[in-house]
């Protein structure tokens, strides 16, 4: 009986192609990473990699740096926040992206009263490491960034609402 990890690249590899496969793989990648390491990943020969993460990176999935010699590669991050924001323009209306982003407002505002600081930078230099507010530094954190989300596409929908008249 083979690993059940070999049978189910065996599957993967079956039912997808190596195209396929290297879009998955980069869509997870989020650190700059060798042409190696992600054929590896996505169980790819590396000349069929470089050729599709140079079609990715003209066609904006993927960013690429060189790296001395190397050139590395991962997931083009401005393309996720867009699409994230153009997500959430489409399925909250006008009111329920205000009515999030007062909450996420009230939620941030609750978390300088309780640690009595202005930011999530200076709570995580107060923590030590026994503290338990590492729970709600990480919280904030993502509070921050979800409520930053709403607010761009609440800008965006206005913009589309404004083109529309």
């Amino acid at each position: 009986m083979t690993d059940i990890n070999e049978r189910a690249k065996a599957h993967w590899k079956e039912e997808t192609t190596s195209r396929e496969r290297l879009k998955e793989v980069l869509e997870e990648t989020t650190v700059y990473s060798s042409v190696s390491t992600i054929a590896s990943k996505a169980l790819v020969s590396e000349p069929t990699t470089r050729k599709y993460l140079n079609e990715f990176v003209e066609s904006g999935l993927a960013v690429s740096m060189q790296n001395g010699r190397t050139t590395e590669y991962k997931r083009d991050e401005g393309r996720v926040i867009t699409q994230r924001i153009e997500e959430l323009r489409t399925t909250h209306t006008h009111a329920e992206l205000l009515e999030g982003i007062r909450e996420m407002n009230g939620d941030i505002r609750d978390f300088r009263r309780k640690y009595d600081v202005d930011s999530v930078e200076d709570l995580a230099t107060r923590l030590e490491p026994e503290d338990g507010g590492w729970a709600d530094l990480n919280e904030w954190r993502s509070t921050r960034k979800n409520l930053a989300l709403a607010k761009a596409a609440l800008q965006v929908d206005e913009a589309h609402r404004v083109a529309e008249v």
